[in-house]
């Protein structure tokens, strides 16, 4: 039985029959002085990744400042133009080779949000440095259930190289945890959500799964908790409480529907293991409302979505790109393939439209999750022809810097100085991170 205090612990469960689940940041677990107050309320961290690279020429604006035009693959983020920035002209320049093998993308892709230069290597001797993401969870400690999330699209590649004279371990996933920890993605939705909502005293994995295979909810069994705690809260907290069992039980029914299917086939000699759905828009979807889920439940404020693993190959014909996207991204200047190339950066940039979408659409307070998220947006490439790692194609986006500008940053700026101030946005007092010389000073002013 849940005992009401003043303000409630931001650790209460709703609990029954061997399931715990996590609530949302509630009114009642604020001093009711601070409940409507957005500068009171976390900071949140996320990063999406695309891989490959981008065209250039269809992402960067014409004009700096504000009341940019968009160009063609910026099109999609119109209705959130008020709170994005673009930067272009920001490079890693320690993702050049420096005497390495000539490898652009297993030393472009861990650089990414750690400013390191890596060792090569095909072992398991890797070498990297902590990401943005991981030094903002070290500074939070263990405010949340989980100090963090990786989510992606593509399974694990486990084994060998994955670029010429790299290991697997470089382009699995962007987070470091340390020098030498990588952090690959989870890319089954089952999974994230037994690991989302489990604790000590929930059902095991195998349990879970059985119950998802019955169609059985997890609301079923807080039922009666959720209600004594429904009656004791506000008006708006109610609500909010109805808006996120609603989202989980959405979920929960996306997944089941998944497992049901089969999992299908993702090519003729990879299946796909059962909760991933069959088509790669469902996949997308349910894995961003995951992360999304997480933040509106506080069980994390920092994330990560690689929607595609770098060097991936997957095709998209259900954009009419039949063609290795990897393979696209080296077009060697045909027209056909840059325009193909163009269609695939759009296409990703659809769902990172979606993405702010939905933390614009859940209340925090008086704003949104939107309002108090610091969202990073990118890839490790500009060119992906040239192998660009000198002028990335970088959006700031949420509520924690100003938006509605291009910022064009001085030629030869390493990205770290945006890694620095975003930490520093988010109240890390760093003064260095990667290969930074300062802060990016004019993300204060973007």
């Amino acid at each position: 039985m849940i005992i009401l205090r003043k303000p409630l612990s931001r650790r209460t469960l709703l609990r029954g029959a061997g399931t715990a689940l996590a609530l949302p940041f509630l009114e009642a677990m604020m001093p009711s002085a601070k409940a409507a107050d957005v500068a009171s309320r976390p900071k949140r961290l996320q990063i999406f990744y695309s891989p490959n690279g981008m065209m250039m020429d269809q992402f960067m604006p014409s004009s700096e400042g504000p009341g940019f035009i968009l160009p063609a693959t910026l099109e999609p983020l119109a209705p959130h133009r008020a709170q994005i920035s673009v930067i272009t002209g920001l490079g890693h320049p320690s993702a050049a080779a420096m005497g390495d093998r000539p490898a652009g993308h297993g030393r472009s892709c861990p650089a990414f949000i750690t400013g390191v230069h890596v060792k090569q290597t095909e072992g398991t001797d890797i070498r990297c440095g902590i990401s943005v993401d991981q030094a903002y969870a070290d500074h939070l400690g263990d405010a949340t259930q989980l100090s963090s999330l990786e989510l992606g699209i593509d399974q694990a590649s486990l084994l060998g190289s994955c670029d010429i004279g790299y290991s697997c371990a470089y382009t699995n996933g962007i987070s470091w945890r340390n020098p030498t920890v990588p952090l690959p993605v989870t890319a089954n939705p089952r999974d994230v959500f037994e690991r989302l909502f489990g604790d000590g005293d929930a059902l095991d994995a195998k349990s879970r799964l059985a119950r998802l295979r019955r169609q059985s909810s997890i609301l079923d069994f807080v039922m009666d908790d959720s209600a004594r705690l429904s009656g004791a809260l506000g008006m708006e907290d109610r609500r909010k409480l109805d808006e996120y069992l609603e989202a989980t039980r959405d979920i929960e029914r996306r997944i089941q529907r998944a497992i049901a299917s089969g999992g299908g086939a993702q090519s003729a000699d990879l299946e796909r293991p059962a909760g991933i759905p069959d088509s790669f828009d469902a996949h997308v979807r349910l894995m961003i409302d995951l992360q999304v889920l997480a933040m509106q439940a506080d069980i994390t404020r920092i994330g990560s979505f690689m929607i595609g693993r770098e060097l991936s190959n997957r095709t998209y014909p259900e954009i009419g790109v039949p063609d290795s996207h990897h393979m696209l991204s080296h077009h060697g200047n045909s027209p056909e393939k840059k325009a193909k190339l163009a269609r695939i950066n759009r296409h990703h940039m659809e769902y990172f439209a979606y993405y702010l979408e939905r933390m614009k659409a859940v209340k925090d307070g008086e704003g949104s999750l939107l309002d108090r998220t610091l969202v990073l947006r990118g890839s490790a490439f500009g060119d992906p022809n040239e192998h660009d790692h000198m002028d990335l194609p970088i959006i700031v986006a949420g509520g924690l810097v100003p938006g509605d500008r291009h910022v064009v940053a001085p030629k030869g700026t390493t990205m770290s100085n945006l890694l620095l101030s975003t930490l520093q946005v988010l109240d890390v007092p760093a003064t260095r991170f990667g290969d930074s010389d300062g802060p990016f000073k004019a993300l204060a002013n973007v």
